[in-house]
């Protein structure tokens, strides 16, 4: 069960500690020290802003502060852990106390995130568990929460149609006389909260005309004019899930000269990868299709990215869509594919959707239309 979307399918919670101890062996550790606010999130359903957990073989424990004390135990019952999850409040002391008692003696080696832990947190809880070896982990959780389950794919889902009705309500504006990025991009955000999202799955990018050969631009405050070539990246939010989805358009009519070829190079490049998208096939040969195709057009050293990610409760999860990426996609794995070409001094086309990969190919969770008269 889940707090949110409850017209949604639950979220499976209950079974993920059991998996994540039956993978604490074949990484060479008794007990995890899990200090990732997203992964105790995906373990306990508890969505504070301050926690630690740790997972034995014999006790769980999630350790956090006061404030959530009503919150960590609705939250962890909701999820349906509550019989497997106990839970420590207090001061930070009274945390670190409790998660060193809850690591049994027979327990030695106790696994760290270690791209979560600091220098510092590391020493202090070192010295916490000097009865026990730390043993730095990677990916550990991680690994579990790539292929999504009907729950996490359905929030996905409604994150992504946020997205797309959200966009439908603003664009009209795109082409208002004196708009800009900065406010396009306010009023795309309004509009998905408007529409149920609880926040922008990341800072929304609205890059217009030179800018647009900046994948990664920063809304600005100059007037977007007719002709610019429009990048617009963004994605919702919805019960911790979150969609992403990137669309170009050019404002007051078609896109001439080089970037003309380029908006047509880009659309066929993702459509190819996106029918590249299918259980087995390996995340690098995704990337692959679409670098190809670019490539062949004359335009490979314009395509400076990789051609996705994974996504999640995270904008950017494993597997990684990249050259030489040997992920290899199952069902239930959703991902981005997102081509892009930027021609300095003239402007960029990105063209973005994420799928979720499925038993027979990959389903597009992102559908807002790619040609649109703006």
């Amino acid at each position: 069960m889940t707090t949110g979307g409850a017209d949604l399918a639950p979220l499976a919670v209950a079974g993920r500690l059991e998996r994540l101890r039956e993978r604490l062996g074949d990484v060479g550790v008794d007990a995890l020290l899990v200090t990732s606010l997203v992964n105790v999130r995906w373990l306990t359903g508890f969505t504070g802003s301050a926690g630690v957990l740790v997972v034995g073989p014999a006790r769980v424990v999630l350790a956090t502060d006061g404030r959530y004390r009503t919150q960590s135990a609705d939250q962890v019952a909701a999820a349906g852990v509550a019989d497997v999850v106990d839970i420590a409040v207090g001061g930070l002391e009274d945390q670190a106390a409790a998660i060193v008692a809850a690591v049994s003696p027979e327990e030695r080696r106790v696994g760290f995130e270690s791209t979560q832990l600091t220098v510092s947190a590391h020493e202090q809880w070192a010295t916490r568990l000097s009865g026990s070896t730390l043993v730095p982990t990677r990916g550990v959780v991680e690994d579990l929460r790539v292929a999504k389950d009907a729950g996490e794919l359905a929030r996905m889902e409604r994150a992504a149609s946020i997205a797309d009705a959200a966009l439908a309500d603003v664009l009209p504006a795109l082409s208002e006389a004196g708009m800009t990025e900065r406010r396009f991009a306010a009023e795309l955000d309004h509009a998905m909260r408007l529409r149920g999202a609880e926040e922008p799955a990341f800072e929304t990018i609205v890059a217009a005309g030179e800018r647009s050969a900046m994948p990664h631009a920063r809304p600005g405050s100059d007037p977007i004019r007719p002709g610019d070539a429009v990048v617009v990246d963004f994605g919702a939010v919805y019960d911790g899930y979150r969609s992403d989805m990137t669309r170009t358009f050019c404002v007051g009519g078609e896109p001439a000269g080089e970037l003309a070829v380029v908006f047509s190079l880009v659309a066929e490049a993702q459509a190819a990868g996106v029918a590249a998208v299918a259980p087995g096939v390996t995340a690098g040969a995704v990337d692959a299709v679409c670098r190809d195709r670019i490539a062949s057009a004359g335009f490979g050293e314009r395509f400076e990215h990789g051609t996705g990610h994974g996504v999640g409760l995270e904008i950017h999860e494993a597997p990684s869509v990249a050259p030489g990426s040997t992920a290899i996609l199952t069902p239930g794995t959703v991902v981005t594919v997102e081509p892009g070409v930027y021609l300095p001094g003239a402007g960029g086309v990105r063209v973005e959707d994420t799928l979720v990969v499925t038993e027979a190919g990959a389903r597009a969770l992102t559908r807002f239309p790619k040609s649109v008269p703006v």
